[in-house]
């Protein structure tokens, strides 16, 4: 039984998969992804065809935290829906097979893009990749939650102030020391916490450029990945979220859009993303989007500091990279204190 995050006991898998996937060819090889920091990720290459294998790290976890059951259930129930998704093959509870549970999907073929810039594309494939990518965020909003068998996958209430809490809570559990900066953002998100202004649908909670699948040849999304943030929640979170990583640095750390010329680039600005998105939802506009992006970078600030306590355990999944995302906790913070008061 296999213990290690770098590595996948290939006999135990091999074993359980020819036991219980139709058709699993019993020669296969085993390749880590370099994504999917929380949740270890393997392509099992067939000569019939390839899967991915997701797994949960083993050892002491975060209670809620990489719940490879939840990614497993959403994505098998997106199946039918205009939401692209992997097809789902089998979820694998049993912690006895390989030291923790996982799930099995197709592997989809197409391109993984990383950076929001396209640097190899020109501005009309720039655009039509972004214009995907905010039709099928406001194709996830629209999803019947209870035509799909969705509408238990979340509590009821304000999601924001649900969130806060659970995030504030998952970020003292892995503090290692004091940062400043966010215990005032803390403090403020709770000051401005809006009314709950009754939208509940499904939303992913890591809604990315770097976290879909497009066709190798053309802008069309083949599948939506990494759903272990999803929830029934509000919509602005997932739409932030994208803005958020905008307003990073470009490059391989920042993966965002700050300071580039966008319209020259053929890339929307922000403002235009929003109103696209508006359209297609029909919704007049937004108020108060200061808040929804200002919790965006507490979020993903108290993620890293996740990420980074993993580390120090000795559970990451790519414990160099897991000690420098943990670097930018404080500046995430600092983000999200400028964007509480601004709007797009």
């Amino acid at each position: 039984m296999s213990t290690n995050t770098q590595t996948l006991d290939q006999e135990a898998v091999g074993t359980y998969l020819r036991d219980h996937l139709p058709g699993f060819d019993s020669d296969f090889e085993v390749q880590k992804f370099e994504t999917g920091q929380s949740n270890p990720t393997f392509l099992l290459k067939t000569t019939a065809g390839n899967y991915v294998l997701r797994r949960k790290p083993p050892g002491m976890l975060l209670k809620s935290a990489h719940a490879v059951d939840r990614e497993f259930r959403v994505q098998k129930a997106l199946s039918e829906t205009e939401v692209p998704v992997a097809k789902m093959h089998l979820l694998c509870e049993d912690d006895t097979v390989i030291g923790s549970s996982f799930y099995v999907m197709d592997h989809v073929v197409g391109r993984n893009i990383t950076n929001p810039v396209m640097p190899d594309l020109d501005p009309a494939a720039r655009r039509d990749v972004i214009q995907e990518m905010n039709r099928v965020l406001a194709c996830l909003h629209q999803v019947d939650i209870d035509a799909v068998g969705l509408s238990d996958f979340g509590p009821p209430g304000n999601y924001f102030e649900r969130q806060l809490g659970r995030w504030t809570k998952q970020y003292r559990a892995s503090e290692i020391e004091v940062i400043p900066e966010m215990n005032e953002l803390i403090a403020a998100l709770e000051s401005a916490m809006p009314a709950d202004d009754g939208q509940r649908g499904l939303v992913h909670g890591d809604y990315r450029i770097d976290n879909m699948i497009f066709a190798a040849d053309g802008p069309d999304c083949r599948a939506v990945l990494d759903w272990e943030l999803s929830t029934i929640g509000h919509p602005y979170a997932d739409l932030a979220g994208v803005i958020m990583q905008w307003q990073m640095p470009p490059g391989d750390e920042g993966r965002g859009l700050a300071g580039i010329d966008r319209a020259a680039l053929g890339l929307p600005s922000d403002h235009a993303f929003v109103d696209s998105y508006c359209q297609r939802r029909g919704l007049d506009g937004i108020d108060g989007f200061g808040f929804y992006l200002s919790f965006s970078f507490f979020r993903m600030g108290a993620i890293l500091q996740g990420v980074l306590k993993r580390a120090m355990d000795g559970n990451a999944s790519n414990p160099e990279r897991a000690i420098k995302l943990g670097g930018f906790v404080s500046r995430f913070a600092r983000s999200g204190l400028d964007a509480l008061n601004k709007n797009l």
